[in-house]
């Protein structure tokens, strides 16, 4: 086991896990899971058992789990050509491996040995026959009863999915890192805070440290935004609005062939597994049930905020004709001029400037902050650890550092208050650089087991605002809502209790899986649990009360607007992969507007779809495809679990512990829609969302 994608050390040496090294590890990894499942296959009868099958079949193939875990997070955060060719070298056989599990007849026949004998069955506990009846669930959900041609069919396109997936990623990796517009006029950028022109300078300078009289902004967000809503110069809003549309879409980082393939095998694999569409097999066990309902969901929804839409859309172009001096008034805005005059009409209605709150939120103190918020919350301590970068592995690593695979990254633990128990581990990498991919995510690198003293492993990354010389980074309030949205991801990992991994931390209903994440985001809007983070970098004094009224007063600025937003994308998501007739040699853009034209802003030319940049449904085989609607469906149940904290004075330790209890130790435990009334003490309810929104008119 001298290989380093082999060592399943709990403090992982990055510097050790080079691209040269990955295709032994895996081929090692995949016989070493290979012989596990054949010892699970030649059983004699007398040896069958629950722990000589299932449990068996949990652990059987560990190695190889952490080592593509560890190959496709360095993939995401330190891309490199190396790591490229050799990530994409693996990743059919590694693919091909993970889909024969699940259409492994043998397999199968040697699990049902156990699983037929149903007076065993009835002596495990509660969780263990939970595992026996969703593993079991997972094999029939693959397809493990189909013909033996069909079976292979399957085995072919999860192997191309995997393949068209991750060129969908490169090329947005790769389209993003490719635009950027250089200034040399400083008036150019009139408007645009000064936090950020440093930061847009920095950026050149992070380059070549001599061109001190440039600015540099590109596609990643927390470059162009502040610039489409801030400069005053409407040409270089537009010419940065055409830059980012350019992500996905031009030659030779076109995406559109990959999107149709991935929905065409898709659908396929869906008929294949006896669904009508991918929508309905997708939502079969999670909370909704089936892609009809998960979209009433969203077209309910729609209805009941639809005419508030339209009037927040004419209000702002009346803000618009009024104030933008046009000799004629226009009948709809440009789209590079939305986010311009979306923030002039929020300062004005409500005198706030988000810009204001930037001193009060760095980063650190942000964490610091949010550690304070939980301990009180969950009955938990953090310790932060120092850090190592080592670029090289033949440089010696400091015994009393934690190695990071860059040097932003910080690591913590997490502990038990009442045990003193180290419950986990997790590292944090908040800024973004060109070789790691656009966006927010926790992952899982070791699910534990608390109980038996194996601790959990995790990270949050992101891609937030940086430093600017001396300056610690300042955050926006959104960036800050991220941080705890993906914290409580990671709390969902960290605290949990439950003893098998498939079962435990995030591993569940992905309807539900945003709950915990998104309850979380209440806790940057309330005064007191803001007092324990928000404070000035500098005097270390709170938000002052007048700031704060005004950011709760413009908490619901085109909340309408914002809602439909997301249910665009999620009807879109759902009509493409519910509607097996969609003509998909349509250009993409006309596609879009045809499915979901009436969830957009009425604008003088359309915006380019997002598909062609939509990570979340096309990274990953299966991912966000036919479930973003679950962003909107766990806003439903967070608004309604906060509640019950707000009931209770919000920080209120007793109703943290009976969520800790109640959601975040348990895992897949028991079904969502159990675990959430277990806490609520009742079924989810729409007002509270509603209300929170304003959207309860």
């Amino acid at each position: 086991m001298t290989n380093p994608f082999l060592l399943s050390e709990f403090e992982i040496r990055w510097s050790l896990r080079e691209a040269s090294k990955l295709s032994e590890g895996v081929d090692t990894a995949i016989a070493i899971s290979t012989e596990n499942i054949e010892k699970i296959i030649n059983l004699p009868d007398d040896e069958v058992s629950y722990q000589t099958t299932f449990l068996a079949l949990e652990h059987a193939t560990d190695l190889l789990d952490n080592a593509w875990g560890e190959a496709s997070h360095l993939s995401s955060v330190c891309d490199s050509e190396a790591l490229r060719a050799a990530y994409n070298e693996n990743l059919g056989k590694v693919s091909a491996f993970y889909s024969s599990l699940g259409l492994n007849e043998d397999l199968w026949a040697s699990l049902k040995r156990f699983a037929e004998k149903k007076a065993e069955i009835t002596q495990l506990t509660a969780i263990q026959q939970r595992h026996v009846a969703e593993t079991s669930e997972d094999f029939i959900s693959a397809g493990i009863d189909l013909p033996k041609e069909e079976k292979e069919r399957i085995r072919e396109i999860n192997a191309e999915l995997s393949e068209l997936t991750k060129t969908f990623s490169e090329k947005v990796l790769d389209s993003t890192n490719a635009w950027e517009l250089i200034l040399d006029d400083a008036s150019l950028l009139a408007g645009v805070p000064q936090s950020h022109q440093a930061a847009l300078q920095q950026d050149v300078k992070n380059k070549n440290p001599d061109n001190k009289d440039l600015w540099r902004i590109s596609a990643q967000a927390t470059s162009y935004r502040p610039v489409l809503m801030n400069a005053e110069n409407e040409a270089l809003r537009e010419k940065v609005w055409r830059g980012i549309c350019t992500v996905g879409s031009i030659a030779p980082y076109d995406t559109s062939d990959e999107i149709r393939k991935i929905l065409v095998l898709r659908q396929e694999k869906a008929k294949l597994l006896g669904k009508d569409n991918f929508a309905d097999l997708v939502t079969k066990r999670r909370m909704t049930g089936s892609g009809a309902k998960a979209l009433h969901f969203v077209e309910d929804l729609h209805q009941k905020i639809h005419a508030q839409f339209l009037q927040e859309n004419e209000a702002l172009l009346a803000y618009k004709n009024q104030e933008g001096f046009a000799s004629t008034p226009s009948s709809s805005l440009e789209p590079w001029n939305v986010a311009y005059w979306s923030e002039h009409h929020r300062k004005a209605a409500y005198n706030f400037d988000d810009e204001s709150l930037r001193p009060y939120f760095a980063v650190d103190q942000v964490m610091k902050g949010m550690f304070e918020l939980c301990s009180e919350l969950f009955a938990v301590s953090f310790k932060e650890k120092s850090t190592q970068f080592l670029s090289t592995p033949d440089e010696t690593p400091e015994s009393d550092k934690i190695e990071v695979w860059h040097e932003d990254v910080k690591f913590y633990e997490i502990y038990d208050e009442k045990t003193k128990a180290h419950l986990g581990s997790f590292y944090a990498d908040w800024h973004p650089r060109e070789s790691k991919r656009g966006g927010a995510w926790m992952n899982q690198l070791r699910v534990g087991s608390p109980a038996e003293g194996i601790k959990h492993l995790g990270l949050i990354v992101g891609n937030m605002t940086k430093p600017v010389g001396d300056q610690p980074a300042l955050l926006t309030h959104e960036e800050v809502e991220t941080i705890f949205h993906e914290f409580g991801h990671l709390l969902h990992l960290l605290l949990s209790e439950v003893p098998i991994p498939s079962l435990a931390g995030t591993n569940v209903s992905w309807d539900f899986v945003e709950l915990p994440s998104q309850l979380m985001e209440n806790f940057c809007w309330n005064r007191k649990t803001l007092d324990t983070f928000a404070k000035h970098h500098e005097t270390g004094e709170p938000i002052p009360d007048e700031l704060f009224d005004k950011m709760l007063k413009a908490r619901n600025y085109r909340s309408a607007t914002n809602c439909m937003r997301q249910l665009g994308f999620s009807k879109l998501d759902l009509e493409l992969h519910s509607n097996a007739n969609l003509d998909l040699s349509m250009d993409l853009d006309a596609l879009d507007q045809s499915l979901v034209g009436d969830y957009k802003i009425p604008l003088s030319e359309p915006s380019p779809t997002i598909l062609r940049q939509f990570g979340h449904l096309f990274s990953d085989a299966t991912g966000y495809a036919a479930g973003y609607y679950s962003y909107k469906w766990a806003e439903v149940l967070d608004a309604d679990a906060f509640t019950k904290f707000e009931e209770n004075g919000v920080l209120s330790p007793s109703i943290g512990l009976e969520f800790r209890k109640e959601i975040l130790s348990q895992g897949n435990a028991h079904p969502a829609n159990e675990l959430f009334k277990n806490f609520r003490g009742r079924d989810p309810e729409l007002l509270a969302l509603l209300k929170r929104s304003g959207l309860n008119n």
